[in-house]
């Protein structure tokens, strides 16, 4: 009888311990399944690692607030520097305050999304904090989350961004984890539509994903690269076109154009129609760059960032703080443009400028345009881009004389042509090297687009006048001025400047 009531006084001990565990809600940390093969498993090995690789990648130049990267997920000695670079499109000191990481699973298939909510994640670097409250909120709302977190213990998608995240920030955010099982993309869109609420400025979605899988290298940089042009065209169809039509090639040894592809999609959906927000490409390589890969069977990485471009509005406003002239000072550049083209037709000698008569605010190194109309048609425009060592004064009589008598479209401007002449100044900023057309402001930015020896430019005013869109503008500057051909300036380095325009007022 003793021995009966003692078992029985055992398992209830047993199971009050239990109920007292659940009603404290012990966590469950997720320990680091790929430290060691993915990337170091010990502390110091793995900071000098992330030392290196972000002091080595490329750093994007990015206007605007990002809102989400696609990010590797290989092994860091394949894709680190590509991962660097993505979260490099990110300031160190950004206020993020949650970082959403987002995989598709590479270990098992469900019809839904998984949200780790019972802990933290652990790696070499130290625990990251999991937001609790966000994943369980997220998970209880969301029948499409109802999924085992069993799915995150081997799954190496998301733990290889935590180190990453951990090293870079200097506030670490915490993260929600969460991996994508299905490839439905009625599903898909119902995952999307549970993080919008959370897609907002404050948090930053990571979407983990590596490219192409095992094509021979050339094949892989052609593979990726048209996928990775579908999603910057931020349109989900299209996207999943791509995909499909890269498939149907039948590509030695492709198995997929992007293993993270379902997580990229939602990110699609959840931006899609948004005009604000632009994808951005910020970096490419493979597995055969590596010294430790081949190039008969490659892997691809793209590092992309998705940005929300600044307001015209505020862009304008720094634009006219930038350079400003007052009414005297603008009279002042029309006269030295006039009497410069007029001391050559009538007086057959140079116009010399007294320098003691000329404002401060002439004197600046910055660029300028001197367009010629005669009834609206233009009748000659040249210019120069900033110089350090010419003023603005002596660059519009330089370009003065240019565009009346030296423009290769037009025969020099008569004496009977003179007065009928319309005058036209254009102040330019300092070039400023972009790698976002969504960065270009119509009717504030002039573009100037270079490749090898050819370069081309196109005032601000041209778009606005013509009523042209953003890619129409590089599409004209590239084939009409650069030589480069229509699309020529996908592949070329694009420069934007600010632009004043002044007309002349004759009295």
């Amino acid at each position: 009888m003793f021995i009966i009531m003692r078992v029985v006084l055992i398992v209830l001990l047993s199971i009050f311990g239990i109920m007292e565990l659940n009603s404290q809600n012990i966590a469950i940390d997720r320990r680091p399944a790929v430290a060691g093969s993915f990337y170091p498993a010990d502390k110091e090995t793995l900071t000098k690692d992330l030392t290196v690789m972000f002091a080595d990648c490329k750093k994007p130049n990015i206007a605007g607030n990002v809102r989400a990267i696609i990010c590797p997920h290989a092994g860091y000695v394949f894709s680190g520097k590509i991962a660097a670079s993505s979260f490099s499109a990110t300031s160190r000191d950004a206020a993020y305050k949650n970082i959403f990481i987002i995989g598709s699973s590479h270990i098992m298939a469900f019809n839904g999304a998984s949200v780790y909510d019972i802990g933290d994640f652990i790696t070499p670097l130290g625990r990251a904090v999991v937001n609790r409250t966000i994943a369980g909120k997220i998970k209880n709302s969301n029948k499409v989350f109802n999924f085992p977190v069993d799915a995150h213990t081997r799954e190496h998608s998301i733990e290889v961004q935590v180190p990453f995240i951990q090293y870079y920030y200097k506030n670490t955010p915490k993260i929600v984890p969460i991996i994508i099982g299905t490839d439905n993309t009625s599903t898909i869109k119902t995952i999307a539509e549970a993080m919008k609420p959370y897609f907002v400025p404050e948090n930053l979605f990571v979407i983990s994903s590596d490219f192409s899988h095992y094509p021979p290298y050339n094949d892989a940089i052609i593979n990726d690269s048209l996928t990775a042009e579908a999603i910057i065209s931020g349109d989900p169809k299209n996207f999943l076109s791509v995909l499909k039509k890269n498939a149907a090639k039948n590509i030695p040894g492709l198995v997929t154009s992007m293993c993270g592809s379902t997580s990229g999609l939602m990110l699609l959906y959840l931006a899609e129609g948004n005009k604000q927000l632009a994808f951005q490409k910020i970096d490419y390589c493979n597995s055969g760059d590596s010294p430790h890969g081949n190039k008969t069977e490659v892997v691809g990485y793209n590092a992309i960032a998705l940005v929300e471009k600044p307001s015209a509005s505020k862009s304008a406003t720094n634009s006219s703080e930038e350079f400003h002239f007052n009414e005297k000072e603008k009279e002042q550049l029309f006269a030295i443009a006039r009497n410069a083209i007029n001391a050559k037709l009538f007086d057959k000698k140079p116009y010399i400028i007294d320098v003691n008569k000329v404002p401060e605010a002439l004197k600046q190194h910055l660029g300028v345009f001197v367009t010629l109309k005669i009834n609206g048609v233009l009748r000659g425009c040249i210019g120069r881009f900033q110089s350090s060592s010419d003023p603005l004064y002596d660059l519009v009589r330089a370009s003065a004389l240019s565009s009346a008598f030296e423009d290769p479209r037009f025969r020099p401007l008569t004496k009977e042509e003179y007065d009928k002449v319309e005058i036209e100044i254009t102040v330019l900023g300092p070039l400023k090297k972009i790698n976002n057309i969504n960065e270009i402001v119509l009717g504030k930015h002039g573009i100037c687009i270079k490749k090898d020896f050819r370069s081309g430019t196109m005032l601000p005013q041209v778009a606005t006048e013509y009523g042209w869109t953003v890619e129409e503008f590089l599409g004209y500057t590239s084939r009409d001025k650069a030589g480069l051909g229509w699309d020529g300036w996908k592949n070329a380095d694009i420069y934007i400047y600010d632009g004043m325009v002044l007309e002349e007022n004759k009295k």
